[in-house]
């Protein structure tokens, strides 16, 4: 029976902690983007800088504390202090408005301009609060918590919560007008509530798993641990699987953070969150059962068909602008990139050496948000260049995102057919031996 009760805490508490820090990076990752283009008429590039800014504080966050909390072994704190200060956070963010900047920077020369630039610091500063709760502590917890036979489920309901995470979001924007301050003030307050009472809550619910370092190095030799030469050695198939994992989430970072305005300013989609909603749906269903494959059939065969999924998605995206076909395209896309995620997800963790999961967080998120993070809307601001502009009620110009972010996302994704033949190689090769 306390088996059982444990089992059903670590299941109730992956979902209430996943679920709750995809939808405040949901709010980072997709709208932040909108509400400096709304609010502050910022340019792809500006939005490129924040995304590259938000994912060099992650990776170097996730460094930091995945190796400290090795160190002191205690995941519930990290995970439940760091929801907290991230909820108080994006509460700050109501505070980014024209009418306070003015107020606070009378003689600045751009009010927008200070906007855009406080909401990037701001969000380095929130990404910090996250990634220690979430990228570092929680994902150290999932993997030392999640039974070897349980694993690919675990990271099948672990990767669907973006998705869920979104149609939470989009459901939740539906009654908010996003052109009015006012709305973003309360989305802000209302996001950054839930994250704290989650924080709070969770020193009731999570079960430390009790994993601490064995070694007793000191934090600054835990900080360079993954990334010594003999420790590549001993595990190079965790770092090919990371080099693929990066090249798969270079292609994803090319059009995320212009996707809802594409949607919005290209398509002139109003209504796309009841359109998009059902494919969220199917796709989070799709991601729920897709991950017992990897359990099943290992890693090649559940990776191949995720990322044909993905790449068909693109290109429907890029060739048609009907309802029914970009209806069709992203369903496609979010089936192959949640499926994807929750992939190479547990081919990391299954490669993660026992007692050091906190240690190579950092490693991941490099590989998953950093390098991307950096790259991808670095492609995507570049394709965009001469993307038409429109003219804005107060004088201002706004560039239109094109659907050729999705063609220079496919032509990303080739890359990651490139490496797979080499782990698929490397992979023989060990067996072999």
């Amino acid at each position: 029976m306390k088996a059982a009760n444990k089992n059903r805490r670590f299941w109730l508490a992956l979902v209430i902690f996943s679920l709750t820090g995809q939808v405040a990076w949901v709010v980072e990752n997709m709208y932040f983007n909108v509400f400096i283009y709304k609010m502050f008429h910022a340019s792809a590039e500006a939005i490129s800088a924040m995304v590259s800014a938000s994912a060099a504080a992650a990776a170097l966050t996730t460094v930091l504390v995945g190796a400290l909390s090795d160190k002191v072994g205690r995941r519930k704190l990290f995970i439940c202090l760091g929801y907290i200060l991230w909820g108080l956070t994006i509460c700050s963010f109501a505070l980014i408005r024209l009418d306070v900047i003015n107020a606070l920077f009378p003689a600045a020369a751009s009010a927008a301009a200070v906007g855009i630039s406080l909401t990037i610091l701001l969000d380095c500063v929130m990404t910090f609060f996250g990634s220690a709760a979430n990228d570092a502590a929680f994902n150290a917890w999932l993997t030392e918590s999640a039974d070897p036979g349980q694993r690919g489920a675990a990271e099948g309901v672990n990767a669907m919560m973006p998705l869920l995470a979104i149609l939470v979001v989009f459901g939740g924007f539906m009654g908010f007008d996003l052109n009015q301050a006012g709305s973003w003030t309360t989305i802000f307050l209302v996001i950054g509530g839930l994250a704290t009472a989650i924080g709070i809550a969770g020193f009731f619910l999570i079960e430390d798993s009790g994993h601490k370092c064995a070694e007793n190095r000191s934090c600054f030799a835990n900080i360079l641990y993954g990334f010594r030469p003999s420790v590549i050695r001993r595990n190079l198939l965790l770092y090919v699987t990371l080099i693929c994992f990066m090249a798969f989430n270079i292609s994803i970072q090319v059009y995320m953070p212009y996707l809802i305005l594409y949607y919005t300013e290209a398509l002139q989609m109003d209504n796309y969150v009841l359109i998009m909603a059902p494919a969220i749906i199917l796709a989070a269903a799709f991601t729920a059962v897709y991950g017992r494959r990897y359990d099943r059939k290992g890693f090649m065969a559940a990776v191949v068909p995720a990322l044909l999924l993905l790449m068909a998605g693109y290109v429907l995206l890029y060739l048609f602008k009907s309802t029914a076909l970009v209806f069709l395209g992203s369903l496609l896309m979010m089936c192959g990139y949640l499926s994807g995620m929750a992939v190479f997800g547990a081919k990391v963790r299954d490669h993660i050496p026992e007692d050091k999961a906190g240690m190579f967080q950092g490693l991941r998120i490099i590989s998953q948000v950093l390098v991307p993070g950096v790259i991808g809307p670095a492609i995507g601001a570049r394709v965009l260049k001469n993307a038409r502009m429109i003219l804005n009620d107060d004088g201002t110009s706004s560039f239109v995102p094109n659907e050729n972010i999705f063609l220079a996302a496919l032509v990303a994704a080739l890359v990651i057919w490139l490496v797979l033949l080499a782990m698929h190689w490397l992979q023989k090769r060990q067996t072999a031996a």
